[in-house]
C-alpha cells in the first residue's frame, strides 16, 4: 500500500549548512520511527518557506546512503500571512503495509506547533 509520511522542522538561520542538517535530521527520524529503508520510498517532496533559499534541501538527502535513486523535488511553501517562519516540510511517499493510524509523522523544533493533534507531535520534544 502507498502511504504518505509527513515531517517538518525549522531552522534559525537561512544558511546552507543549517538547512542540510535540519533536512537530514527530520528524514532520519522519519525513517527510524517508521522502520523505512530508501527502497521503500517512492518519492519525496520538500517545501520551504519563502524566507529560506540558501540551498536546495534535496541535495542534503542525496548525501544519505541509499537515497541517490530516490526522486526528490523541492518547492516553495505557500506564503500565508503569520505562518511558521523558516520551516522545511517533507512529504515522503512510501510503500508500506502499515495502516494510516500507524504511520508516525515527525515534527521537530518549532514545527511541533503545526500538528499538535498527531500523537508523535505530542511525544516529540522540541529540539
Amino acid at each position: 500500500m502507498i502511504r504518505g509520511v509527513r515531517g517538518a522542522t525549522t531552522v534559525d538561520k537561512n544558511e546552507k549548512e543549517r538547512i542540510f542538517q535540519a533536512t537530514i535530521e527530520v528524514m532520519k527520524e522519519i525513517q527510524e520511527v517508521n522502520s523505512l529503508h530508501p527502497d521503500d520510498i517512492s518519492h519525496i517532496i520538500i517545501t520551504m518557506t519563502d524566507d529560506l533559499n540558501a540551498t536546495f534541501p534535496a541535495r542534503a538527502l542525496r548525501e544519505l546512503p541509499g537515497y541517490q535513486f530516490v526522486p526528490v523535488m523541492c518547492a516553495q511553501e505557500i506564503a500565508v500571512p503569520d505562518s511558521l517562519a523558516k520551516c522545511i516540510r517533507l512529504m515522503v511517499t512510501v510503500n508500506t503495509s502499515k495502516k494510516p493510524k500507524d504511520i508516525q509523522h515527525v515534527y521537530l523544533k518549532g514545527a511541533v506547533h503545526l500538528r499538535p493533534d498527531l500523537s508523535l507531535t505530542k511525544e516529540q520534544k522540541s529540539r
